[in-house]
């Protein structure tokens, strides 16, 4: 017994002592001197090594053979660090790798920076480049330069260089030597930089081609001299001086503007970030009779060439040539964001409590066994946070009796909430979901590692969290193609969306995929304000990323539903039917950039709260929603949206039909549930993340990640401090329907109350009236106020000029088109 509790003891200090080391070097306090000390290291040895190089010489008789930590006094020291920064310099200049302990001091430098937060580093990455430079340099100053820093009071590659440089020499001779210092600069190089090959594949394509045209130049001169010269057109030729011949068959108009247009980056030079601001400062100019056609640049960042497609075959050319076009080649450098941001639990791991679930298994039989239900088995799947009990009655016995005594079960089980599904989907079974007495925390650390997430090849791939049976659960919202998110307050939402919006920046480049963030709250996205230069889009006059205000609001959906028209347009011409294959052709280089032709990254709307956008601008945000819902898949253009007023007036037939893919967190009533997943079972849920997904016919329970805002806030300053685009993602100007107040809205209210004269009297009451009542009727106000019937119509009529109420619709009353009084009281003071 006595043995037994030491061995608790011991137990329990273990378990003690490792997580507060664990704590306390994750702490960020700790990280920061860690850091700042090993800045201080770097300056100390840096100075001293460049002491080293003037003083070295009159120090090395006091230093030689020392160790660091030698005690003693020294005479005579003229390094600047005194006697340990001689000793230092001269053990890391003469006996290592001499003047190329520069590239280690400056991996240290990255390592400091990064523990003190100032900067994010790839530091396996960078120590494997600084270690390679270190080594390569060592050899390569000692082979070519040793001889002249012979009696010196270093080598200047060091001691490793020397005896590098010796055994190569010995083993491969001298020319061998240089070959392998050759081949292993390569390596360094294409470590450094992935562009290293493809550009010397470049120049040896360049060297093959120039070497065949000389052959045939050889063999068919005489031929070629009584024929015409094959003439490149004008736009497909590099730049000359102004005296070039070979423009004299471009259009006049061209030549005018060809020093701004022909300014792209050439096929001799690397590709660079072209920023949209330059694009925009010129226009081409087409002669058409007596007037001229402007065709404007588009506003996105092209990266493209002198040469541009006009046929298959030239196209083949540019693509042997120049290989594919890299969309992420302007921001070729950008770092993903490391899994190190993402907070992980203790808890991850499913730990099976088989006295719970034993506990439970009898009582449901028991329970059923009360009702002379007898069952022939009972397994168990253990998730989370539910545990799923799958039942096989006795044959005879019919699935509606079991259903019915939900309420029963539950009591027995003494839960919050229980679920039955009879039948389960595929099976021959019954289900009953339970809740687990002790729920355990699905991080987003632990879906993000998970190998179905890092080898999957969605387009839009979202992660939303562990099903029942522990799998991670996910879902293409390419393939959804939007996504409708309801629940109560306080039950998951804004954290299911912050999980959306986290696995999408974990898997696509800035150059792939842009967001359009609504924020009626105002502080729920306001956390990724950091990374607007990199992933959204906004209009062009846009004060902020984040859209708050629901007349932006408006405007920005406009300009969405202009943006996919321009882009069904790009389709039509490029002879393709969605946005996957038109950038396939755009990265073969079979479409010409001059023509208008672009790359198409994806734009993934979300809206926080669409209840009160509903509620504020009514029918002026349900119809561009609708609209974008029906056509913008095949363009790309995907919506989000979410509400915690799941009513049948906010989720509308409109918004429910173009919205097959929905997630419901818990509500308070099954008739909720019904509106959103038209369904029961919602209102089942034991909150916190627990959710329903359904597509389709099934149902699907899921328990959603949690994501916390510290750590959505490293992932978006990690991205924001890397090089961005000069402005987001620039929208096209919206196009706004003008017309009277019959076109509905706030917007259309305010332009038609400007011609309204001669209001009656009793027209603001009028109006209070037919908003609170939502009916727009002639004969209520005619009761309600007393007035005669002719009276009641032209407050009406003017009504709708104000467009606080639609047009007749026969016998039906009109539609009310403001929700609130708060929106009828901004209409009434624009018309003061």
């Amino acid at each position: 017994m006595a043995k037994k509790i030491s061995d608790t003891t011991a137990k329990d200090d273990d378990e003690g002592i490792i997580p507060a080391l664990q704590t306390f070097f994750k702490s960020s306090t700790t990280q920061y001197i860690a850091g700042l000390t090993i800045m201080v290291f770097v300056i100390y040895t840096g100075t001293a090594m460049v002491s080293y190089l003037f003083t070295g010489a009159a120090d090395q008789s006091q230093v030689e053979g020392l160790s660091l930590f030698a005690s003693g006094r020294f005479g005579g020291i003229d390094n600047w660090t005194g006697a340990r920064g001689a000793i230092l310099s001269h053990l890391l200049m003469n006996k290592w790798f001499g003047i190329s302990n520069f590239f280690l001091l400056l991996f240290l430098i990255f390592l400091s920076l990064r523990l003190m937060k100032a900067r994010y580093f790839h530091l396996f990455r960078d120590f494997v480049i600084c270690s390679a430079l270190t080594i390569w340099t060592s050899v390569a100053l000692t082979f070519f330069f040793g001889r002249l820093f012979h009696d010196t009071v270093f080598p200047i590659g060091g001691a490793h260089g020397i005896v590098m440089k010796n055994w190569l020499e010995f083993n491969l001779g001298i020319p061998g030597t240089f070959l392998f210092l050759l081949l292993t600069l390569i390596i360094v190089l294409t470590l450094i930089s992935s562009k290293t090959i493809p550009f010397l594949m470049r120049l040896t394509a360049k060297k093959e081609k120039s070497e065949e045209e000389d052959n045939d130049k050889n063999e068919d001169d005489l031929d070629r001299q009584s024929s015409e010269p094959k003439k490149k057109h004008w736009w497909q030729r590099t730049p000359k001086g102004d005296d070039d011949e070979d423009d004299e068959d471009a259009p006049e108009e061209l030549l005018d503007h060809k020093p701004k247009v022909l300014t792209v980056p050439s096929i001799d030079t690397e590709t660079t970030f072209v920023p949209k601001t330059n694009l925009d400062d010129f226009e081409v100019k087409i002669a058409t009779g007596d007037e001229e056609e402007t065709i404007v640049p588009t506003t996105i960042p092209i990266t493209t060439t002198a040469k541009l497609p006009d046929s298959d075959k030239e196209s083949e050319e540019l693509l042997r040539e120049l290989g594919p076009f890299d969309p992420t080649a302007d921001l070729s450098h950008y770092q993903f964001p490391l899994l190190d941001f993402l907070k992980r639990y203790d808890s991850n791991d499913t730990v099976v409590n088989m006295e719970e679930q034993n506990e439970n298994k009898n009582r449901i039989i028991t329970t059923l066994g009360h009702y002379s239900i007898p069952i022939k088995s009972i397994t168990a799947t253990v998730g989370p946070t539910i545990t799923l009990y799958e039942i096989v009655p006795e044959d005879g016995i019919k699935i509606s009796k079991i259903k019915n005594l939900e309420d029963d079960i539950a009591m027995s089980l003494r839960a919050t909430g229980i679920r039955i599904i009879a039948p389960m989907p595929g099976k021959g079974t019954i289900g009953i979901e339970v809740p687990n007495k002790d729920a355990k925390i699905v991080s987003m650390y632990s879906i993000l590692a998970s190998k179905k997430y890092q080898e999957s090849h969605f387009e839009l791939p979202i992660a939303l969290g562990k099903t029942i049976t522990n799998e991670v659960f996910m879902v293409d919202l390419a393939k959804m193609p939007h996504l409708l998110v309801a629940g109560a307050t306080g039950q998951g939402k804004s954290v299911g969306l912050n999980a959306a919006i986290t696995s999408l920046l974990y898997k696509k480049h800035p150059a792939e995929l842009k967001f359009v963030l609504v924020d009626p709250k105002m502080v729920e996205f306001s956390i990724y304000s950091a990374i607007e230069k990199h992933f959204l889009a906004t209009l062009p006059d846009a004060e902020k990323a984040i859209i708050t205000d629901f007349t932006k609001v408006i405007a920005t959906l406009n300009s969405l539903t202009t943006e996919m028209d321009d882009r069904y347009k790009l389709l039509e011409k490029a002879g393709s039917r969605n946005v996957k294959e038109y950038n396939e052709k755009f990265i073969n280089r079979r479409l010409n950039p001059m023509k208008g032709h672009r790359f198409m990254p994806y734009i993934v709307v979300i809206i926080d709260e669409f209840g009160d956008l509903i509620m504020t601008a009514g029918k002026e945000i349900e119809l561009p929603i609708a609209r974008i819902a029906q056509k913008a898949r095949a363009v790309g253009m995907h919506m989000i949206i979410a509400t915690q007023r799941p009513t049948t007036n906010i989720i509308t037939g409109t918004i429910k039909a173009n919205f097959p893919a929905r997630v419901a967190f818990r509500v308070t009533s099954a008739i909720d549930s019904r509106t959103i997943l038209d369904s029961g079972g919602a209102n089942q849920l034991i909150g916190r993340g627990d959710l329903l997904f359904s597509q389709g016919s099934d149902l699907t329970r899921v328990q959603c990640a949690f994501v916390d805002t510290p750590e959505v806030e490293k992932i978006s300053q990690f991205i924001g401090s890397q090089q961005g685009y000069p402005t987001t993602y620039q929208l096209p100007e919206p196009v706004l329907e003008s017309g009277s107040g019959g076109s509905g809205g706030i917007g259309s209210a305010e332009s038609g109350a400007a011609g309204i004269d001669d209001l009656d009297p009793m027209f603001e009451e009028s109006a209070r009236l037919i908003v609170i009542h939502q009916q727009g009727s002639t004969s209520l106000i005619q009761r309600k106020f007393a007035i005669g019937y002719n009276r009641a119509g032209r407050i009406m009529d003017n009504l709708e000029k104000a467009g606080i109420v639609g047009p007749t619709q026969g016998s039906k009353p009109r539609e009310v088109y403001i929700q609130d009084e708060a929106g009828l009281e901004r209409i009434l003071q624009s018309m003061k």
